[in-house]
């Protein structure tokens, strides 16, 4: 398997959870903003709608890129940036592009239904217009995205060889919702410091498709610890941190070399999943306080940037897929 071929299936799955990952998070803090300003509308108040366009720009960790580019913050110019700004690099168009750029080079060897499935979406979403949004409602348009990626997801999961191929789009997506989990924790560690809204809190949960099952391990218990628990450590729920670095370095494992030389790289790279698993391993539930935790929110989104680094160095050459 050629290394520029690892290297874009990786990417296909970094950037097709990316995509849905973003979705997630505008469309939950989309509707809590809305939610926000109807319950506490008042006669020229517009502090509260800047803070909610600004953290959703926030919750994706692109605030100074779309400050220079934007300047200020209101309603269109950031559903637009998020989602079908070419421009942004991680817009919804941009990583539905970069998939589908790294999967036409794949197409002899990736199944056609997925490049079927990963066209389509392409060419439904680039003829989407900012005012779409607005006047088909973004509650819909997000849960469109959301369909589009469950179908890409499921037809890889149906119809691909469990081999190197697939290991390697598995591993981009396990990577992907790590990083992207604690970006999201983060964010709302911020808020919480400046005074956030307990809402706030509560949406970490909605965007991660988390709130039914929260419940069901902790009832009527909605503490922060425990929200921060949930998505952090649970082992079975499957947008965790814990279950995301887990499944990784099952995949990870699974990658079969036959060069001596790429082997022990290889072994470096398990073993520093291994350690960034041992590092949430000894987290307990003091550190899910937000006052401790975002100290540790950034260690852990180190370590998984680290990974990144570490798998490009072991398995692609650089430059060769559209990363």
């Amino acid at each position: 398997m050629l290394n520029r071929n690892a290297e874009s299936l990786f990417w296909i799955g970094r950037y097709m959870e990316r995509a849905e990952n973003h979705a997630r998070l505008i469309d939950v803090h989309y509707h809590l903003g809305m939610e926000q300003d109807e319950a506490s509308a008042e006669p020229g108040k517009t502090s509260g709608s800047l803070a909610k366009w600004s953290r959703i720009v926030d919750s994706l960790g692109s605030r100074d890129a779309y400050e220079q580019q934007y300047g200020e913050y209101s309603e269109q110019a950031v559903l637009f940036y998020t989602t079908l700004d070419r421009d942004n690099a991680n817009s919804l168009i941009s990583c539905v592009s970069h998939a589908r750029g790294n999967l036409r080079t794949l197409r002899e060897k990736a199944p056609s239904e997925l490049w079927d499935a990963t066209n389509a979406f392409y060419l439904w979403l680039r003829e989407k217009q900012p005012e779409d949004m607005l006047r088909e409602s973004p509650h819909h348009f997000f849960g469109k995205i959301k369909e589009w990626t469950a179908l890409f997801q499921g037809i890889s999961q149906s119809v691909m060889p469990r081999e190197n191929e697939w290991h390697f789009i598995e591993c981009g997506r396990y990577l992907e919702r790590s990083e992207n989990t604690l970006r999201i924790l983060k964010a709302a560690a911020n808020t919480a410091a400046s005074g956030g809204s307990y809402s706030y809190l509560q949406a970490v949960l909605r965007s991660v498709s988390g709130y039914q099952a929260f419940r069901r391990y902790y009832a009527d218990v909605m503490s922060v610890e425990a929200i921060v628990e949930f998505v952090v450590l649970n082992a079975a729920f499957p947008r965790s941190l814990q279950f995301a670095l887990h499944t990784l370095d099952e995949h990870v494992r699974r990658i079969e070399l036959h060069d001596k030389q790429l082997r022990g790289a290889h072994d470096r790279v398990i073993r520093q999943v291994a350690k960034v698993k041992a590092d949430l391993a000894c987290l307990d539930r003091d550190d899910m306080r937000f006052d401790r935790g975002e100290g540790i929110i950034t260690h852990m989104l180190d370590a998984c940037s680290q990974l990144g680094v570490q798998f490009a160095n072991t398995f692609f050459r650089m430059g060769e897929a559209s990363a």
